[in-house]
């Protein structure tokens, strides 16, 4: 019989049903990421027009100050040779507004995208020419410090889910029947694993943790601790270690379920950022923040740059205000800031006490 798994042109909810058909239930984590390297590769993720807007795609301005965030980092480090990376640049757009507000203060650095998605790396091909592309982080240069801008790009990345039962923990798993896909709870795991205070949650209780996530992260650390830099993570979470199940599937600007019809809806789940942070000082680099994303806009000046925008279109004062609010409302507490940098570069704009 013919394994569905190895023809490419077979929906991926046939190949991930004769997949565990012949190997079993599948961790979450791998699921997810099979789910998503799909979506991203066929479906129109970002925009009005596709399932969710991100915050590069409400206004300009946070591309813009963002940029400046860079730009003031790199002045205040004395001005070393930098290369600028952005981690699943989606359409572009924050790149294309960042390089526009740095160009302004003198800082034009080479862009590297950090993107696996065909499809993507032909809208960012075309929103910021002469970008260099990467699979991985492990390919980025290694002479000169890295500046790492990372918005809405580990909420992404795989998760393994951790559920809690009357006899213990167990690994949560997906099976199937034909192709309807729900989660079950797998094999025990050692308590061991677990953080010492959550061990006795009660029963139905979810832990969620990220290795994709810290292995990026510790990456990306270590590199910057060798050779300077900083990095800019942006994405909505938590300070763990926490308790909840946040896996959740987006499509058509709505919530649907996770389990079904994978690969055709963007699946996420909230970020830890007390354990990226850890990670990142594990690695030799000093973490900032987390800030929430109100803290982080306001401190560089986004009320500042709103009344500049509306005075000088005023035809479009009134959007322009609208997306100020928009980003500084409930995106601005539900979405958090985290920085990263080498331990005698200065610190960065909006983190300081």
């Amino acid at each position: 019989m013919t394994d569905v798994t190895d023809i490419p042109d077979a929906p991926l909810p046939d190949r991930l049903a004769r997949a565990i058909t012949l190997a079993g239930p599948m961790p979450v984590s791998q699921f997810m990421a099979a789910a998503n390297a799909h979506y991203y590769a066929t479906q129109q993720a970002i925009g009005a027009g596709g399932d969710f807007v991100t915050a590069p795609e409400i206004s300009q301005m946070f591309g813009e100050l963002i940029g400046l965030w860079c730009a003031d980092l790199w002045d205040r480090a004395g001005r070393p040779e930098v290369a600028w990376v952005e981690l699943g640049p989606g359409r572009g757009t924050l790149a294309n507004d960042a390089r526009r507000a740095m160009a302004k203060a003198g800082f034009e650095p080479p862009v590297h995208f950090v993107e696996t998605s065909p499809r993507l790396r032909d809208l960012q091909a075309a929103a910021v020419p002469g970008a260099t592309f990467h699979d991985s982080v492990d390919s980025l240069p290694t002479t000169e410090a890295l500046i790492v801008v990372a918005n809405e790009f580990f909420d992404a990345l795989p998760i393994r889910q951790l559920i809690r039962r009357a006899g213990g923990w167990h690994e949560r798993l997906v099976a199937c029947q034909d192709t309807l896909f729900l989660p079950i709870a797998g094999k025990p795991v050692p308590p061991e694993v677990l953080p010492e205070p959550l061990r006795d949650a009660p029963a139905g209780s979810v832990l969620e943790i990220s290795p994709a996530s810290v292995a990026v992260m510790t990456a990306l650390a270590r590199r910057i601790a060798a050779q300077g830099g900083a990095m800019l993570a942006i994405d909505y979470g938590y300070e763990g270690p926490a308790l909840g199940d946040t896996l959740q599937a987006v499509r058509g600007h709505g919530f649907a379920n996770p389990f079904d019809t994978p690969g055709t809806v963007d699946l996420s789940a909230h970020v830890d950022f007390t354990t990226l942070a850890a990670a990142a000082q594990a690695a030799g680099a000093v973490a900032w923040g987390p800030i929430s994303q109100r803290d982080l806009l306001g401190g560089l000046g986004i009320d500042t740059r709103a009344t500049a925008l509306a005075r000088a279109t005023p035809d479009k004062a009134e959007a322009i205000l609208a997306d100020r609010a928009r980003l500084m409302s409930d995106m601005g507490t539900l979405f958090r800031a985290l920085a990263i940098t080498r331990g005698d570069w200065p610190v960065p704009a909006a983190f300081g006490a």
